[in-house]
């Protein structure tokens, strides 16, 4: 199918159509956080606690800071690491599930047996404890997360390794020379990539919702405002100033939604079966 077609095909699914423009609505609002963000997010003002208002569209905290400024810079967090963990996940899981589907036997075991390890492992309490001992930081909670999210993608792919490593095409190959690197990467990977992209979005949606937790539990960065951050912020005035939790909570919330949303979409166009005619 052209890409005319399978946009043509995405867009019958009008949830994960109008998903997807949120989707980019929430990174252009991150990419262009300064210009949009009526004030320094970290500017202190006189009006403290002060309700969703003309001027202050979402309210301020305790110390007047605007909150609408603080949700919209705190959108730049949670999407970077979705992207960049997810990044990571997919290019450790498609490398192993290729190795593991491809070659089969004792190196199939090993990496199948490491593969489940990993998968059985509470994720959230793993981070927790990887995150406690190595010290906060963007860079180490995107190191953490994407290591933790490859299991899915890598048992995909070894599937779809064990389907097409029989296929015509691929024996073709072997018998006209080509080595075991090109027969992965050139005849079966692009082949096996598809169901792959799917599981991508839940690991998006798996890692904002991972950082969150790690954020309002204080193992966040400490230099960068995120929706996890003002959570946890926001805990100890929820009885007086509920707009402190509503609106970090609604976007973390619109966010995972839109991306579940739109892997469905995703799965809608790239599944033969699922496609409607």
């Amino acid at each position: 199918m052209s890409w005319r077609q399978l946009w043509q095909q995405f867009r019958r699914n009008r949830a994960a159509e109008w998903s997807l423009y949120l989707i980019i609505g929430f990174i252009l609002a991150a990419a262009l956080a300064y210009p949009l963000s009526p004030y320094d997010p970290f500017a202190l003002g006189n009006d403290t606690l002060t309700p969703p208002r003309v001027g202050h569209w979402m309210g301020t905290d305790d110390l007047g800071r605007d909150t609408l400024s603080r949700v919209i810079h705190g959108s730049r967090v949670p999407l970077l690491v979705g992207f960049l963990a997810t990044a990571a996940s997919m290019a450790l899981g498609i490398l192993i599930g290729a190795l593991s589907g491809y070659f089969g036997g004792r190196t199939d075991v090993i990496l199948m047996r490491v593969t489940e390890y990993v998968l059985v492992v509470p994720r959230f309490f793993l981070a927790l404890l990887v995150i406690a001992m190595l010290g906060t930081g963007i860079g180490k909670i995107i190191l953490v997360i994407g290591i933790l999210g490859w299991p899915e993608v890598a048992r995909v792919v070894r599937a779809q390794f064990l389907t097409f490593r029989e296929r015509e095409f691929v024996i073709a190959a072997r018998a006209i020379g080509a080595s075991h690197r090109k027969v992965i990467f050139r005849e079966i990977l692009p082949n096996a990539i598809p169901p792959a992209v799917v599981v991508a979005s839940i690991l998006v949606a798996r890692a904002i919702l991972l950082e969150a937790g790690l954020s309002f539990l204080g193992l966040g960065d400490p230099n960068l405002i995120s929706w996890g951050s003002l959570l946890s912020e926001a805990q100890e005035r929820l009885g007086v100033s509920v707009w402190l939790a509503l609106f970090p909570g609604l976007a973390i919330s619109l966010l995972v939604l839109c991306i579940n949303l739109f892997g469905d979409g995703i799965n809608d166009v790239l599944n033969p079966k699922l496609r409607k005619k």
